[in-house]
């Protein structure tokens, strides 16, 4: 069985969410192998091999550790050559889509952003992918080489199929030219203590209807253990921070749930959130276009509707 490898997305050792997701997809391929860069190993090897990783790669070289990603693409190239892999999956983010084009360059091989689901299909590996602001569904395949593909976090349910996962210490050959980006420092990113927004099952945004007041959609949140996001509106207005937007100019999320408060549903906004797998949406208007794509629908003010929303809730967890 081809080897499939999955580049861990992980902090110091603590896998995310997404790493279980592509390895749940890579188990449909072929035989998942897992790519670990940076240190903290021991910590993620458990999980690694409870979703699924028959193999482990290990990289701690600091010619690629202390640099931006331009060494991680060539040591998948290298990996790629020397597995002959089936596919390789990435997770899709800033990091993971830019080391995903330069190693589509270095292999020779075909390169799919953003999938939403990964399957064997009729010659190779089929990907889909929500295009055109979410309105159709595309399922794509490569035309040469070792498929290099992004998959959007949330798009696949992670499931559990434990393995005896061997590992190995991988010595890697870095160019000069991909060392020319060191990083210099690193800091801790200030804790919200709210999941990562592109990453959370459950995120509620606000709005232009919040009238930059967003303490009702930050306690709604809270009570669902929720990411908070905004409209561009709101960010633009100085309401949030910018890394908060959801949209096509912004972060875009695929939830189990989103809750849209005083968003009116512009098609800025839809490219963001609406492959959400529900979508609950509260606005004043009734005529708002949000309605047309929600799953449910409440017409009312979101200072009235979120309290209420979030007291049940808080009584219902006891």
């Amino acid at each position: 069985m081809a080897e499939v490898l999955v580049l861990v997305d992980h902090i110091d050792g603590v896998v995310r969410k997404t790493t279980g997701e592509m390895l749940t997809a890579a188990r449909r391929l072929g035989e998942p192998s897992a790519v670990f860069v940076g240190t903290g190993f021991d910590t993620a090897k458990d999980d690694l091999a409870r979703y699924g990783a028959a193999k482990v790669y290990r990289i701690e070289s600091a010619d690629v550790t202390d640099h931006l990603v331009a060494p991680t693409a060539e040591v998948l190239a290298q990996l790629v050559q020397r597995t002959s892999a089936a596919a390789v999956l990435l997770a899709s983010s800033t990091d993971g889509n830019e080391i995903a084009g330069r190693l589509a360059i270095k292999a020779e091989s075909g390169l799919i952003t953003d999938a939403v689901d990964v399957q064997a299909g009729d010659g190779g590996v089929q990907a889909t992918k929500s295009v055109f602001a979410g309105n159709f569904a595309t399922v794509c395949s490569t035309s040469h080489g070792s498929p290099v593909i992004t998959v959007k976090p949330n798009s696949i349910a992670a499931q559990e199929s434990p393995a005896e996962a061997t590992d190995e210490l991988v010595e890697v050959s870095v160019s000069d030219g991909a060392k020319s980006a060191r990083i210099v420092e690193r800091s801790e990113k200030q804790k919200s203590g709210r999941p990562a927004l592109t990453e959370a099952a459950i995120v509620v945004s606000g709005g232009r209807g919040t009238g930059g007041n967003f303490d009702p959609v930050e306690q709604f949140a809270d009570s669902l253990d929720a990411a908070v996001g905004a409209s561009r509106a709101a960010v633009d207005a100085g309401w949030y921070p910018h890394s908060s937007q959801v949209g096509q100019t912004g972060a875009q999320v695929s939830p189990q749930l989103y809750v849209a408060a005083g968003i009116s549903g512009a098609i800025q906004h839809r490219a963001g959130m609406q492959t959400s797998k529900a979508i609950v949406a509260i606005n004043k208007d009734e005529e708002a276009p949000i309605f047309e794509m929600a799953d449910f629908g409440v017409v009312g003010d979101l200072f009235t509707v979120l309290p209420q929303a979030t007291e049940a809730i808080t009584k219902a967890k006891g």
